[in-house]
Order: structure tokens, then C-alpha cells, then sequence
């Protein structure tokens, strides 16, 4: 009997335990894996949630980059770390809700290896040329030129697989076209070649190129979202350019491996989602074209497997299939 109550009584020796932990959570420097270069829109948000929430707990939390196979190494390296709270992914669409139906093999599950603590922003993706060697303004002026470019044009990822890829890939399909696909090992080195004029086309993430965007080192065609983007107002949306239905938006979240006391996953969920809600915070995802979305882990979740299914179908659409 003495024994049967020791066991009946071990659940809640150990919640106030958990409780403890997260209470003195961070001890000491977190590390969150950004699966890309350093330089592209992930990496951005990576940083920015870093400074805040290093700012908030008092601890450092460090960027490290782990670029990839479209992300997959890296974020593989965050499914198998202990799940402790000292490592952490910033993964996007790509790592979460397209590889799964683009690659043959994972390294990962991106539902049963991740804890999903706070969605940071959705931004949309821009169509982007150099004005200097293309002289056209809209997508259907670039379909025109591709088709009469001999061999063909040259298009620009961040790499296989992602929302930058698969953008491309929609708009090859809707526009009838073939295009040579280039992929980089993220946006920041294919953007050096867009501006040297090494490739032709790029649909890339909005926070990442709109700086050459109104330098005018590159000129928007188009953005890949239903609506327009506010920082962009005058570029048109793809389906206002002709190809209704078009709705590719890229977006970026903090993880945890799976088994993350949920204790210190909804303190980080508090702490991020503070930290969008701010008025420098939001000015500043606004000055990149990016939305912030306010979300519990459970609203998270829910909205990873809606877009898992959605960008299931464009993979199958575009017959991207990689090992």
C-alpha cells in the first residue's frame, strides 16, 4: 500500500519539477538552426526573434546556419537534439509543409520530430528580373521573352524544393513554358547572380530582395499572394497579371524537438508572441513586407497540416519529385 502511494503520488512530485525548470529556463545560450544561408529570409527572421527573445529571457540566443538539401540537414539536426529547449529550428514552408511530398526520403517528420512554439511571419514571394539586361514589366512580357530567348531562360531558387522553387515551377506550368532551373544554396548567392545578370527570373521571398527591389537593382513583376503587399502597393498580384488562382506565400516559425517540456515551449510561445506584438517589431516585419500572425503551438499545428495538404497539390501539379 505504502509503495502503491509513492507511485500515485510520483505525477505530482514531478509537475511542480517542470514547472521549476521552465521557471529558471534559459540557464545558458540557446541555439536556434536556421537551414539556410546566412542572408536570406529565414536567416532574417532567425535574427530578429534571436535579439527579442535574448532581450526578454536574458540569456543569448544564438543563429546558427546549416544550409541544405532544402533545408532538410539542418532541420534534422534540431529533430534529433535533445529535447531541452537549448535548440531550437526557425523552419518555414518548405521544411514543414513542402518536402514531405517533394522528397523520396526524409531525414525527419516534420509533425512527429517537432514541438511547433510560435508562427513569426507569412510574407509573400516577388517575381523579381534585372531591368537592365530584361526590359519587361509584367509576367506575361517575361513568358514572351523566355519563349524567344534562344536555349531558354535561366531561373533562380534558394534551392530545390522551396516556396521559391515551387513558385517558379507554377508559374513555367500556368505559362506554358520551360525554363532552366538554377538552384542556390539560398536567396542571398542567387541574388548576387540575378544582379551581375547570370540568371534571368526569380520568384524570391519578399524580405530578402525588396531592398534591391526599391534601390531599383531589381524590378517586381508581380507577388505570389492573393492580395497585394502593403509595402509594395503598385506591384500587381499574380492573378491581376493573368494567372488567376495564383497563391504561393512563403512563411517562418520557431520549433522544438518533440518532447520539449511544454512547459518552456509555451514560455517561448509567450515571449514570441510579446515580442511580435510590439510596435518596433511590427514596424519593422512591415518594412520587410512581412505578417505577423499570433498563434498558440496548438494553432500552429493545425495550420502546418492545412498547408501541408495545399502544397502536396502544387508538388504533384509541377512533377517535382527529388531523392
Amino acid at each position: 500500500m505504502i509503495r502503491r502511494r509513492s507511485l500515485l503520488a510520483l505525477p505530482l512530485a514531478l509537475a511542480p519539477l517542470g514547472a521549476a525548470r521552465a521557471q529558471a529556463y534559459p540557464a545558458r545560450p540557446v541555439t536556434i538552426i536556421v537551414p539556410f544561408v546566412a542572408g536570406g529570409t529565414t536567416d532574417i527572421m532567425a535574427r530578429l526573434m534571436a535579439d527579442r527573445l535574448g532581450n526578454a529571457l536574458g540569456q543569448r540566443f544564438i543563429v546558427e546556419n546549416r544550409p541544405g538539401a532544402g533545408g532538410n540537414p539542418g532541420a534534422a539536426t534540431v529533430a534529433r537534439a535533445e529535447p531541452d529547449g537549448y535548440t531550437l529550428l526557425m523552419g518555414t514552408v518548405g521544411t514543414h509543409a513542402i518536402n514531405a511530398s517533394l522528397y523520396a526520403r526524409m531525414p525527419f517528420d516534420p509533425v512527429r520530430d517537432f514541438a511547433p512554439i510560435a508562427f513569426v511571419s507569412g510574407v509573400p514571394n516577388a517575381m523579381i528580373v534585372n531591368p537592365e539586361r530584361i526590359p519587361v514589366r509584367t509576367p506575361a512580357e517575361f513568358a514572351a521573352f523566355a519563349r524567344a530567348k534562344p536555349g531558354g531562360a535561366f531561373m533562380a531558387s534558394s534551392g530545390l524544393g522551396t516556396s521559391i522553387h515551387l513558385s517558379g515551377e507554377m508559374f513555367q506550368q500556368r505559362a506554358g513554358l520551360k525554363m532552366t532551373h538554377v538552384p542556390y544554396r539560398g536567396s542571398a548567392p542567387a541574388l548576387t547572380d540575378m544582379l551581375s545578370g547570370q540568371v534571368d527570373v526569380m520568384f524570391d521571398n519578399l524580405p530578402s530582395c525588396l531592398g534591391f527591389i526599391q534601390g531599383g537593382q531589381l524590378r517586381a513583376l508581380a507577388v505570389t499572394s492573393a492580395a497585394r503587399s502593403a509595402v509594395l502597393p503598385d506591384v500587381p498580384t499574380m492573378a491581376e497579371s493573368g494567372f488567376p488562382g495564383f497563391d504561393a506565400t512563403s512563411w517562418f516559425g520557431l520549433f522544438a524537438p518533440r518532447g520539449t517540456p511544454e512547459a518552456i515551449t509555451a514560455r517561448l510561445n509567450r515571449e514570441a508572441l510579446a515580442a511580435l506584438a510590439t510596435d518596433d517589431m511590427r514596424r519593422r516585419l512591415a518594412d520587410l513586407g512581412a505578417e505577423p500572425r499570433p498563434m498558440t503551438p496548438v494553432e500552429f499545428a493545425g495550420s502546418i497540416a492545412a498547408e501541408q495538404e495545399r502544397w502536396a497539390a502544387a508538388v504533384k501539379a509541377s512533377g517535382a519529385r527529388l531523392e
